[in-house]
């Protein structure tokens, strides 16, 4: 008996069509959901492209024209060369004010970084409660100008709150606004007053991505606070830190709004910082020329001391494994 035999029905469709384009299910191809992402991306970053080119790229590439002229507004600008950069290294109120804002910038980074490393500490080592860093960030909710303003009644040395607990305790009053000695002091402070509590969540934030268990087993070890700071806080933390002192000491260089509504420069230019001068002189003089001249300079002088703290604090590197 002869048993024929036969092979099982394939289960496989009777064609298969292999070819370098593959449909979705909306019919639309890989390559045209990439196109279309494309041009939703540019929808989205539009805006903010639009806006960086208008209010940054264009001042700055103006300015940067404008310093190479003179110009007041009511003429034509005129080319002058370099001019107005030699006038500006033979300026002795340039240099003054330069000295007066290193002054000042020397004062907040000190007391406003190791202010704001202490309350990210506490916050973190001793309660996290969203209460507190809301009363932490208050005062960074007010503009420079309303709090120049404040303590510019708090200060006064008549009739100022401030002046009245000092005359309380048995001191004379301070001229905190009025003297030399005193002013560039107490613009600083009014400033880390204003911006300690941000800069303090922004470290903040850097201690909550250091792992606990590590502070656990040195807990174990028997080392102390102090010791941990040292050791793990410190070392683990130093690329947020970094970043937050690049941050702050531009922030420091431009200071004006404070200056503007508490001394005015005064006393005796005694707070003439460099953007008050350029502001005078554009502004005040009509020196657009000379303005930009001294702007160009500051920004140069902000990049080399962004560049040179992002190479020695070795900002873009991190000690976590």
């Amino acid at each position: 008996m002869t048993i024929a035999s036969s092979s099982p029905p394939s289960r496989l469709p009777p064609a298969v069509v292999e070819g370098p384009v593959t449909k979705s299910r909306t019919g639309r191809t890989a390559a045209g959901e990439g196109r279309g992402d494309g041009r939703l991306a540019a929808v989205f970053i539009a805006p903010a492209l639009l806006g960086f080119v208008v209010f940054l790229l264009w001042p700055t590439l103006r300015g940067i024209y404008l310093s190479f002229t003179r110009f007041n507004l009511l003429t034509p600008a005129e080319w002058v060369g370099f001019d107005n950069y030699v006038r500006m290294v033979h300026d002795p109120i340039f240099w003054s004010s330069l000295k007066v804002t290193l002054v000042y910038v020397a004062i907040n980074i000190g007391v406003q970084t190791v202010s704001a490393l202490a309350i990210a500490v506490l916050l973190q080592r001793l309660t996290r409660s969203a209460v507190l860093r809301g009363i932490v960030l208050t005062p960074y909710l007010m503009s420079n100008v309303v709090a120049g303003i404040v303590w510019l009644w708090i200060l006064d040395t008549q009739l100022g709150i401030g002046n009245e607990i000092v005359a309380a305790l048995g001191f004379d009053r301070i001229p905190f606004l009025a003297d030399e000695t005193w002013a560039i002091p107490t613009i600083a402070l009014i400033n880390v007053w204003r911006h300690v509590g941000y800069t303090a969540l922004l470290l903040f934030a850097g201690l909550q991505a250091i792992p606990t268990d590590m502070y656990e087993a040195a807990k174990v070890d028997g080392a102390s606070e102090w010791r941990m700071f040292w050791r793990i806080t410190m070392p683990l933390l130093r690329p947020v830190l970094a970043v937050v002192l690049i941050m702050t000491v531009i922030g420091s260089f431009q200071v004006f709004d404070t200056v503007a509504v508490t001394t005015r420069g005064g006393p005796a230019d005694a707070t003439d910082v460099l953007q008050y001068y350029i502001y005078g002189a554009a502004f005040g003089r009509f020196q657009f020329g000379y303005a930009s001249a001294m702007s160009v300079a500051l920004l140069v002088v902000l990049s080399a001391i962004t560049f040179v703290q992002y190479r020695l604090t070795r900002a873009g590197r991190t000690d976590l494994g």
